[in-house]
């Protein structure tokens, strides 16, 4: 049933921005045991992990409205599934973000304007890059992250380990980007802090749609066109 699986990308998009924005918010810089870089690169990939084993047979476990359309430019997922499964994952993410914003308010000087995880380019850049380097990262990233889906659900892909992969890619592209943008590559997480900055967050938030949007894109029709599909590949990370 549709809305099942909508909801589904609710509860899985609701779970990856909380927790993986938690960890920035409330665990990365606390003293002596913050978790740092590694800890929320790590925070953010656990939480695809644990939900594409979770949801990954009833939705998909996009969580994402880059993976949804690349997904569908990728020939995996229907093109008029794109529009409900976006507004879910949308709808998760701002609500993680207020929960988020209920929980870390609770502590004294918490200031929301000091950036709560949003992404941002030039002065909002945690190393100050540039509008393009920020724009070229979020493409790349985004488009190899797809890329990794796309063969991971493979029907020729070993069976079960699809989560693991697509887990670590998104651990290895924090990694890398947290201090360029600090990471997006994903339109919808990137849209429930903004709304809680506010400002600078909301002005900049055009990026971290279009450039993720690009990169999922090409990453589903680059893959698309290097390997043939077997029949019955399914959305997501249930394979024939």
């Amino acid at each position: 049933m549709d809305m099942k699986k909508y909801a589904a990308e609710a509860i899985g998009t609701f779970w990856l921005t909380f927790a993986g924005c938690g960890s920035a918010v409330i665990a990365a810089g606390f003293p002596q045991v913050g978790i740092g870089l590694v800890g929320v690169s790590l925070a953010f990939g656990l939480s695809v992990v644990t939900m594409a084993y979770a949801i990954g047979h009833i939705s998909g476990c996009h969580l994402n409205p880059a993976v949804t359309v690349g997904l569908a430019a990728g020939g995996r997922f229907p093109a008029g599934q794109i529009l409900p499964y976006v507004i879910a994952q949308v709808c998760g993410a701002i609500v993680a973000a207020e929960l988020l914003y209920i929980i870390a308010s609770g502590a004294p000087g918490f200031d929301v304007t000091k950036g709560f995880a949003s992404n941002g380019y030039d002065a909002h850049s945690p190393g100050q890059y540039s509008l393009v380097a920020c724009f070229v990262t979020e493409v790349v990233m985004t488009m190899m992250f797809l890329f990794v889906i796309m063969g991971a659900t493979h029907g020729r892909a070993p069976a079960g380990f699809a989560p693991l992969a697509i887990g670590l890619a998104l651990v290895m592209i924090h990694l890398v980007s947290i201090p360029v943008t600090n990471t997006s590559v994903n339109p919808a997480r990137s849209t429930g802090p903004a709304l809680f900055v506010g400002g600078w967050a909301l002005s900049q938030l055009w990026l971290f749609w279009v450039a993720p949007l690009i990169g999922g894109a090409l990453g589903g029709v680059v893959y698309r066109w290097l390997s043939d599909e077997p029949s019955g590949v399914v959305a997501g990370v249930k394979t024939a």
